[in-house]
C-alpha cells in the first residue's frame, strides 16, 4: 500500500511538472522510482511515462519543432542509447544507484547555473547533447538536461524549448524502451501509474500559464537535486556496507 501511494504521488508530480516546463518528469521521479522499484524497472517506467506525456504534449506544438537542430540530436541519441543500457545491466545495484545519483545531481547543478559550454553550439553541439542525453536516458532515465544545456547555449526561449524538448522526449524514450524493454510491474501498479500520470497531466495543463515558468522550473530542479543527492547517498552507503561485509 505504501509503495503504491508513493508511486502515485511521484508519477503525478512528475507528470505535472513535465507539462509545466517541457521536461522534469524523469528528474523529479527517477530518484524515487529507482528506490521503490529498483534501477531497471524504475528507469524504464520513467521512460514509458515521459514518452507518453511528450507525445500528447507535442500534438499542440509540433509546428514549432526545429528539424535542423533536432535531427542530429535524435540521431546521436539513437547511437548512444545501447551503451547506456549495456552499462546499466553490468553495474551492481549500489554502484548503479551512485552513478544515477551523481548524473542527476551534476546535470541539475549545470542547468541551475545556466552553464555556457562553447562545445554545445551549432550542429556539433546538437550531436554532443543528443549523444549525452541518449546515454543518460537509457542508463539513468534522465536525458533532458543535456538538451536543456544545448537550448541555453543556443539562446532558445522557453516557448521554443518546450515543443522541441517534447519531440526529443518522444524519440529518446522510444529508443530507450526498445533497448531496455518494459518494466516488470503488476497489473495494479500499471493501473495506478497510468491513473496518476493522467491526473498529474491534467493538473499541469490546468496550471500552465498560471505559475511563472521560472518559479516552476526552479522548483523542479530543486526537487530533482534533492532526489539525486538522496540516490547518490543510498548508492554510496550500499557500496560501503558491501565492502565491509566483503
Amino acid at each position: 500500500m505504501t509503495t503504491g501511494l508513493v508511486l502515485v504521488a511521484t508519477v503525478a508530480l512528475g507528470s505535472c511538472v513535465q507539462w509545466l516546463t517541457g521536461m522534469g518528469f524523469a528528474l523529479v521521479s527517477v530518484p524515487v522510482l529507482v528506490l521503490l522499484l529498483g534501477p531497471a524497472d524504475g528507469v524504464v517506467l520513467a521512460n514509458c511515462a515521459a514518452g507518453v506525456i511528450c507525445l500528447v504534449g507535442l500534438a499542440g506544438g509540433r509546428r514549432h519543432v526545429r528539424p535542423a537542430a533536432m535531427v542530429p540530436l535524435c540521431a546521436a541519441a539513437a547511437c548512444t542509447v545501447p551503451a547506456g543500457t549495456w552499462l546499466a545491466r553490468r553495474l551492481p545495484e549500489p554502484v548503479l544507484l551512485a552513478v544515477m545519483g551523481a548524473l542527476v545531481t551534476t546535470a541539475v547543478i549545470l542547468v541551475l547555473c545556466g552553464t555556457r559550454v562553447p562545445a554545445l553550439r551549432g550542429r556539433a553541439g546538437a550531436v554532443v547533447a543528443g549523444a549525452a542525453g541518449g546515454f543518460m536516458n537509457s542508463a539513468a532515465g534522465v536525458g533532458g538536461p543535456p538538451v536543456s544545456l544545448y537550448a541555453v547555449n543556443a539562446g532558445w526561449t522557453v516557448r521554443e524549448f518546450v515543443p522541441n524538448a517534447m519531440f526529443y522526449g518522444v524519440l529518446v524514450n522510444a529508443f530507450s524502451i526498445a533497448s531496455n524493454g518494459l518494466p516488470h510491474l503488476s497489473p495494479p501498479l500499471w493501473t495506478v501509474s497510468a491513473a496518476a500520470m493522467l491526473a498529474g497531466s491534467l493538473i499541469g495543463r490546468t496550471l500552465t500559464g498560471r505559475i511563472p515558468e521560472p518559479r516552476a522550473r526552479l522548483l523542479v530542479l530543486l526537487l530533482a537535486l534533492a532526489g539525486g543527492v538522496t540516490t547518490l547517498g543510498r548508492g554510496v552507503w550500499g557500496m560501503a556496507v558491501g565492502s565491509l561485509h566483503g
